[in-house]
């Protein structure tokens, strides 16, 4: 008999301001009809005081909060899983154990495969729980990544196209363990997909590149060829019947569609029709989150499943199918189930509040963060951080319970909650 494990709790951090993407877009120039495929709405725009830390804290601090001294406790593993690190060798999981006030004894490391960190990292968690050698010890996984577009990054605005509207921030925290309340994951139900190609990357600490067709292409052939190694291990598979609702790793919504169309055409032959009602059925829940951050790389899947768990009907239990892509590239198809015990608890994190709560910038907000003049660039040895940048999205009457970037001493990074 299996043991259960999974994800007990689980929250999602969107940053502390956003942008209107068809303001964006507007202001850009942009085709119109290009744009309406992206299936965005805001985006995610991270303060220069706010950085991978701040937002993994920030997700992860109402999780630990929730817990017991007991249960807290047992918390063993940390594992943060990102693609904007901060240093070469010191991990972001080092200053997560210390602002969440964490045990001693934890294992802390970071994990980078692109945008499949998040999914690489969750199921290290999940066999860790598995293997028992120490029964009942949990683990906290945490996504967190950032895209920063800066003027001094580009000869031309131009070059960053439809990038810019859809890139966007945030962290999802994952405590993972025995009582899987959120999500129940199917042990061995899993599929893997991988094969070398520079579709997009970060040949640099602040530099980003790629091929978007390539980029394309290549998350097609994964979708269909980690749904495959899937099949293979699960007898009796349908990836029409079996998974009630599917969250895909979501760059932008127009980028579900199309993988989602790949493989009802390849499986079923599907008519269009049919493809689009089972896309709205069964993916459009899964958009909720996503299309007001933006692509959250390692965390965009896990931001598709909190939108899924929140926008649909869980009084009962359902499969639902997850599909997590990372450029370079490595992907995997798994599942999982939720219920209404899920659904309750999620809810309490009161994520869709927090996303209404974020500050609104301007294009001319907008513009004056992309000169990038106070941003705390990778290496950088010493900065103290100015937090008027914009007055009206400094958090006045906090509570002391949101974490932000304060200053930087001999490549040391200080924070304080506000």
């Amino acid at each position: 008999m299996n043991r259960p494990v999974g994800i007990e709790a689980m929250n999602v951090f969107g940053g502390m301001a956003y942008l209107d993407v068809r303001e964006l877009c507007d202001h850009r120039g942009l085709d119109m009809p290009r744009f309406e495929n992206l299936l965005m709405q805001e985006k995610t725009v991270a303060l220069p005081y706010e950085d991978p830390v701040t937002f993994a804290v920030n997700a992860a601090k109402p999780v630990v909060d929730s817990l017991t001294a007991e249960e807290r406790g047992r918390i063993e593993m940390v594992v943060t899983c990102t693609e904007s690190g901060i240093d070469f060798g010191k991990s972001l999981s080092t200053y997560l154990h210390r602002y969440l006030d964490l045990p001693s004894n934890c294992r802390l490391f970071e994990i980078k495969q692109a945008c499949y960190s998040g999914s690489a990292g969750l199921q290290m968690a999940v066999n860790f729980v598995l293997s028992q050698t120490s029964p009942g010890g949990k683990a906290l996984v945490v996504t967190t990544d950032i895209s920063r577009f800066a003027l001094a990054d580009a000869n031309a605005v131009q070059e960053w196209a439809y990038s810019e509207p859809s890139s966007g921030a945030g962290a999802v925290a994952m405590l993972v363990s025995d009582t899987p309340h959120i999500l129940q994951i199917d042990p061995g139900a899993y599929g893997n997909h991988a094969f070398e190609v520079m579709d997009t990357c970060r040949p640099g600490p602040d530099t980003e590149a790629g091929d978007a067709d390539l980029s394309l292409m290549a998350y097609l052939d994964c979708c269909a060829g980690a749904y495959d190694d899937y099949a293979r291990r699960v007898d009796g598979v349908d990836f029409r019947d079996t998974f009630s609702q599917l969250c895909f790793h979501t760059p932008f919504g127009g980028m579900v569609k199309g993988a989602h169309r790949h493989l009802m055409r390849k499986l079923y032959k599907a008519k269009p029709a049919e493809i689009a009602e089972d896309f709205e059925t069964r993916l459009g829940p899964s958009l909720a989150y996503g299309k007001r951050v933006g692509n959250t790389a390692g965390g965009s899947v896990f931001v598709a499943l909190a939108g899924t768990i929140d926008a649909i009907d869980l009084s009962e239990p359902q499969r639902i199918g997850l599909f997590s892509y990372g450029s370079g590239c490595c992907s995997e198809f798994f599942s999982g189930v939720v219920g209404p015990d899920g659904a309750e608890r999620l809810k309490s994190m009161g994520i869709s509040k927090a996303l209404d709560d974020r500050y609104r910038l301007s294009i001319a907000d907008y513009e004056k963060l992309l000169s990038g003049d106070a941003v705390v660039r990778f290496g950088t040895k010493d900065a103290e951080l100015d937090h008027d940048i914009i007055p009206g999205a400094w958090p006045v009457a906090g509570k002391g319970d949101r974490l932000v970037l304060d200053t930087v001493a001999g490549y040391h990074r200080n924070y304080i909650w506000v």
